[in-house]
């Protein structure tokens, strides 16, 4: 069986997409899987060992250049890689019309099946036609959690239940392959900043637990030169903690997968350190808990709610018992 995940972006969605392989393979072991993702989460998908082949998609970085003659042979080449195989079934979990593009372009043999979503979720970017992409669509609940909503897709496909913790597939931290500019002892990482201001947490928060994991070693990682400079507020309050250099996608994620705690707000590097299954408080003050919490391991805690962001200390004494289940 050949199936194709179209999955593109972004990165909290993308990894929440990869638990569709460790079902598709617990039930069907000789399946090979390929995926087509945005080319800045190929490197996010090749952690997952069970993913046969990412091809790497780069609409946005194609739309600014195509009066460039590379850029139009690169696209042409993208297409011809889409198409080398023939698929049984192709599977678009992002309900777009690009993603459900890129799936008309996917080759399927005699009796292939391309399934997406019939309907989005709620306050989800679902483009409803997308639909005339699908040989089937699949309806999903309102309110279903983003790792569970492609997991169900696949399950009623397939013909199985999704029914077990999702398995995101992704290797344990490896102590003696540690960065040079990651300390050697253990870190809490504080992922404070995100794109939209409502979703942060106020910073006397960010300091108030900061001295109370004293002195364990802060480490403040940031995106934007906005970022950098809350980054270096925060750090001049905590004598424990350290603004990081500019880190590329994969030595974030490395920054999460060794985190003695990671803590963060609705964010993509905050679902990471969650998927590792790394000790982790997710922060929800602007954002639907139910959507992306993370629900498949009591190292995982997640307080707050849309309007409702949790108080330091409701953090602090979350932060601290993780911290003592963990020794």
């Amino acid at each position: 069986m050949k199936i194709l995940l179209v999955r593109v972006s972004s990165l909290g969605d993308v990894l929440h997409n990869l638990p569709m392989v460790a079902d598709i393979l617990r039930h069907h072991p000789d399946a090979q899987i390929d995926w087509v993702v945005e080319e800045g989460y190929v490197s996010l998908v090749r952690l997952n060992p069970h993913v046969r082949k990412v091809i790497p998609f780069a609409l946005r970085r194609w739309k600014k250049g195509l009066k460039d003659k590379a850029v139009r042979a690169e696209v042409r080449a993208f297409f011809r890689d889409l198409r080398a195989e023939q698929y049984d079934y192709v599977f678009d979990t992002q309900g777009l019309i690009k993603t459900g593009l890129v799936m008309a372009a996917a080759r399927v043999g005699r009796g292939g099946q391309k399934i997406g979503m019939a309907n989005g979720t709620e306050d989800s970017g679902y483009e409803g036609a997308s639909r005339i992409f699908h040989t089937r669509s699949i309806p999903v609940a309102l309110r279903t959690h983003a790792v569970q909503r492609g997991r169900e897709i696949a399950a009623a496909s397939l013909g199985y239940a999704a029914d077990t913790p999702p398995d995101f597939g992704l290797p344990a931290p490896d102590p003696s392959r540690r960065p040079d500019w990651m300390p050697a002892a253990d870190y809490a990482v504080f992922f404070h900043g995100t794109a939209r201001d409502a979703k942060k947490w106020a910073p006397a928060n960010w300091i108030a637990l900061g001295q109370a994991l004293a002195p364990m070693t802060i480490l403040l990682p940031w995106g934007s030169p906005k970022e950098k400079e809350e980054a270096e507020r925060l750090a001049a309050a905590l004598p424990n903690a350290r603004v990081l250099p500019k880190l590329s996608m994969m030595d974030a994620v490395e920054l999460a997968r060794h985190a003695a705690l990671a803590v963060g707000v609705d964010t993509g590097l905050t679902h990471i350190a969650a998927a590792f299954v790394r000790p982790t408080v997710e922060i929800y003050c602007d954002s639907p808990r139910w959507k992306t919490e993370g629900n498949w391991s009591p190292r995982i805690v997640n307080l707050g709610d849309t309007g409702q962001p949790p108080s330091s200390d409701e953090v602090i004494a979350a932060a601290r018992r993780l911290l003592e289940q963990a020794r």
